[in-house]
């Protein structure tokens, strides 16, 4: 799976300037090896790129463009609630495998890579570079534990305030949240970054295996609710997560943000190098 993902590059549907030089051709012009146009000479620009056979042939200065090469700011923000600890593999579990996946694809482009829990204290996500930076992004993965319970806009605002850079994000969660998911999205795109929210639920979420009188209890606040479960009931549940799906998903597409839903079970490199490069989150 390793050598599928070094062939593969992040997408990013905006033009970033970049810090550093990379691998990743930009829609800027700048200084590279590959041509990529003309355009003529304006008093002051470096003569060193003037065409000269174009100059012998047809008596006037066009200056040679060549695409610019630069690095790019990848995120991939995991909500590490409690709520992600749900399914086999959790929630978290499969975060996880696709920040790690993902990661290692910008890392390999020479992309700055980083990879944060929301709300969990303790030590700062690095920011990595680089194919030999993948154990350090393991390490960091492994100390995330779904133990802290802050809510997605409390994890977002954290995050924007420490990360002035601009790049791709890419939010893992399962939107579950009583006070909304809406200003968590709505504050990583006034930071005007390419969103990416992937979307995580359980089989059992979708189509819970239940019956009978139980005691059902928030995972995250503790509320309780005693309910009766038998098959009217289960058809309105699943009417009202597909109804919470759709509202995802409308929310994202009318802000010009990809919305991707993925279950637990899916197989991690079929999503990976077919679900996400279908949705052009690589390519």
């Amino acid at each position: 799976m390793l050598g599928r993902l070094e062939r593969m590059e992040l997408v990013s549907r905006k033009v970033f300037r970049g810090r550093m030089k990379g691998e990743r051709r930009s829609r800027r012009k700048g200084q590279s090896v590959e041509f990529a146009d003309f355009r003529n000479y304006v008093p002051g620009d470096d003569l060193r790129f003037i065409d000269w056979n174009m100059y012998a042939r047809l008596d006037k200065l066009f200056l040679k463009l060549f695409l610019e090469e630069e690095d790019l700011h990848f995120y991939a923000l995991i909500d590490a609630s409690a709520s992600m600890s749900f399914g086999d593999p959790t929630k978290l579990h499969v975060a996880k495998q696709l920040a790690a996946a993902l990661g290692y694809v910008g890392m390999c482009r020479a992309d700055r890579v980083r990879v944060a829990a929301l709300g969990p204290p303790g030590a700062a996500a690095p920011t990595l570079r680089g194919k030999a930076s993948l154990w350090k992004m393991l390490n960091y993965l492994d100390t995330v534990q779904p133990v802290h319970n802050v809510s997605l806009a409390d994890g977002v605002k954290d995050f924007v305030l420490r990360n002035p850079g601009t790049g791709i994000v890419v939010l893992l969660t399962d939107l579950m949240d009583k006070q909304g998911y809406e200003a968590a999205l709505r504050m990583l795109l006034g930071r005007r970054m390419d969103v990416f929210v992937v979307h995580i639920l359980a089989p059992e979420e979708i189509d819970p295996p239940l019956q009978g009188d139980l005691k059902l209890i928030d995972v995250e606040d503790a509320d309780e609710a005693e309910v009766t479960v038998n098959g009217a009931l289960l058809q309105r549940y699943k009417q009202t997560v597909d109804a919470f799906i759709d509202q995802s998903r409308t929310f994202c597409s009318q802000r010009d943000m990809t919305y991707l839903l993925t279950r637990t079970d899916q197989n991690i490199e079929e999503l990976v190098t077919k679900y996400l490069r279908q949705r052009g989150v690589v390519r």
